[in-house]
């Protein structure tokens, strides 16, 4: 970067002048007063070796300024100008500062000034100085003078301050007698921007003579800070079809360095994008804000015909606005194409066909689809749904998650005596609404034909469980039930033979021609086989086929009650003892029949000679006392 060059080595001598002075009297005391267009202009000269662009001017005497044409002119009429000033010139480009020694100013008159006897603390003048940071050796280098009118020999400057004789200490440093104030080390401004000090005078004796005052030093930025992205990566993600100009999201970098200059003002650019198809410029970020917006047309922003759906662009900020000059940093930025619901899933055939045996439940076939949407999203996965030609509910279809496949299920078993062909017309849709713009066509439905292959099936009872009702101890061969199976394959000519499958007492016969079931012993109701007065027989019958298919049958039995079984006393057994007087003895009834061969008993002792002179029975309920 080229440095700001003031001539004379950044000091320029300018007469104040005496044709013609005029003295103002205040209440307490005289100040020099000079016209403002006695004072003669100074031209001055910096160079950036750049065309000086931008270039801006502060003088360290408010009373004064540089115009237009680079004069250094007064503002207004000149009171005191004193004997020194300072010119700091800025650009983008550089900064430097300049020293103006006014010379020549007429004496002050005791006839016509009149002079406090003590010195106003405001005659300590110390003008706000400025050093550049980065500062190359050798130090220490003077950047500027603190000023005292009529300063005797025998006083001196101090200075003090965060930067004198606080910490940091000694990084500024003032001549004692000239009041010339240096730096003496190599500055970062973005470490410390500003050093306010304070300067004062004493006399020999360390006597205050004038000050304190207080001494602003600025460090003025060099562009010595690259900018900086907070992340080496950054995603973002726009929908396919967006419109010119979607912002897609937005880079952010920062620099250190002073943010009133330029060299902290970034520029944004795109160096690079890969891959480069179908434009090498399909995004476009804002210079100032960051922003990346889209810039091809929504018609090619077409996640299905790009060649890929992620992009990766090169993004450089510079400082210094985007000059040449500035200073840079990089970020990668990766940019998805997200899929939007723009195409209608489409069966890969206009008809399928599947073969199902009678009787028989699961999938029957796999539908297969198309869809050009992005896999794994709600605008890929589809639903499918039978819209005619299951009056009775057989089928069911559900997707398969893995490849998007409609499987369609057999689950109420199918009859090939009853129909032999099915035919079902299968929609497919999305999960996700398709965009308003795009509807589902005829490809979005598929015809299923279904044959019924006929099974050898088993015979059926009728009813089942076939129920009757029979006395205990019949005779031996006695009718008990006809069994009633017919064969569900009407369609053949096939014979049925029944057998017994499960008789737990060994009760029954069958004839395995007729099917009629006879007694092959006693049936007894006080069985531990009969179950609330039930007896249960399984029969199976069996066809004639190729391959033999049988069915199974329920017999139940109940059983009447025939007083088969004596009553007997409960318990058979009691113990009394003989020393015990009025010994009572609670006996009952049992019948191992029911209702109406049971109760209510009668209890009588037995005939044994003079038992009855010991024991009596009474009735209590429907127990006895004995």
């Amino acid at each position: 970067m080229p440095e700001a060059v003031f001539d004379n080595s950044h000091s320029r001598q300018v007469k104040e002048s005496t044709v013609q002075t005029e003295v103002f009297v205040g209440n307490s005391c005289g100040v020099l007063f000079l016209p403002r267009s006695l004072f003669l202009s100074l031209t001055v000269f910096f160079d950036d070796c750049a065309g000086n662009e931008g270039l801006a001017f502060e003088v360290s005497h408010p009373d004064f300024q540089v115009d237009e044409e680079m004069n250094l002119v007064a503002r207004r009429d000149v009171m005191d100008s004193g004997t020194v000033m300072f010119i700091h010139g800025v650009n983008e480009q550089a900064d430097d500062m300049a020293q103006v020694d006014i010379v020549g100013a007429p004496p002050r008159s005791p006839q016509t000034l009149r002079i406090q006897p003590y010195r106003s603390k405001r005659a300590l003048f110390a003008p706000r100085m400025h050093v550049n940071e980065n500062m190359e050796p050798p130090f220490p280098k003077v950047i500027g003078t603190v000023m005292s009118p009529g300063m005797e020999n025998d006083h001196i400057f101090h200075m003090t301050g965060s930067g004198a004789d606080q910490d940091p200490k000694g990084v500024f440093t003032i001549n004692r007698v000239t009041g010339e104030v240096s730096v003496s080390q190599e500055l970062d401004r973005e470490a410390i921007s500003s050093y306010t000090l304070e300067v004062s005078v004493t006399d020999l004796s360390g006597k205050l003579v004038e000050g304190p005052v207080a001494l602003l030093v600025d460090v003025n930025d060099q562009n010595d800070n690259r900018p900086i992205f907070k992340e080496t990566r950054y995603a973002g993600e726009v929908l396919e079809g967006s419109p010119t100009g979607t912002v897609v999201m937005t880079m952010t970098a920062e620099d250190a360095d002073d943010p009133r200059l330029q060299n902290a003002v970034l520029r944004y650019n795109i160096v690079r994008q890969s891959p480069d198809k179908p434009s090498p410029n399909m995004f476009y970020i804002n210079p100032e804000s960051g922003n990346i917006v889209t810039v091809i047309s929504p018609t090619l922003l077409d996640r299905e015909t790009l060649p890929t759906t992620q992009y990766e662009l090169e993004i450089v900020a510079q400082d210094m606005k985007g000059r040449d000059v500035g200073l840079t940093g990089t970020a990668t930025a990766t940019i998805t194409i997200t899929d939007k619901n723009d195409h209608a899933p489409e069966f890969t055939h206009s008809l399928f066909q599947a073969n199902v045996d009678e009787g028989s439940r699961g999938v029957a076939v796999n539908l297969t689809v198309d869809d050009r949407d992005d896999p794994a999203t709600g605008a890929w996965r589809a639903i499918y749904s039978i819209i005619n030609g299951d009056p009775t509910q057989n089928f069911e279809i559900q997707t398969n998650p893995d490849n998007n496949e409609g499987m369609l299920s057999v689950v109420k078993p199918l009859d090939y005596e009853s129909v032999v062909f099915h035919t079902l017309l299968i929609k497919v849709e999305n999960e996700d609404p398709l965009v308003p713009d795009v509807g589902y066509g005829s490809s979005s439905t598929a015809t299923v034909h279904i044959t019924v292959l006929d099974v050898n099936e088993g015979p059926v009872f009728f009813p089942d469980p076939l129920q009757v009702t029979k006395m205990e101890n019949i005779p031996l061969g006695s009718f008990v039930a006809l069994l009633n199976a017919t064969d569900p394959d009407v369609l053949q000519s096939q014979s049925i033979r029944f057998a017994v499958l499960r008789d737990p007492a060994n009760w029954l016969s069958v004839n395995p021609v007729r099917g009629t079931v006879n007694t092959s012993a006693n049936l007894d109701r006080e069985s531990p086989y009969v179950h609330d007065n039930k007896y249960t027989a399984i029969f199976m019958a069996t066809d004639n086929g190729s391959r033999p298919a049988s069915g199974t049958g329920t017999l139940v039995i109940h059983l009447e009650d025939y007083n088969d079984n004596a009553p007997y006393v409960h318990p058979s057994v009691v113990r009394v003892c003989e020393d015990t007087k009025d010994s009572v003895v609670i006996v009952g009834g049992r019948d191992r029949d029911i209702h109406p061969n049971a109760g209510p008993f009668k209890i009588e002792l037995g005939k044994q000679p003079g038992l009855e002179k010991t024991w009596k029975v009474s009735r209590v309920n429907s127990e006895f006392r004995l």
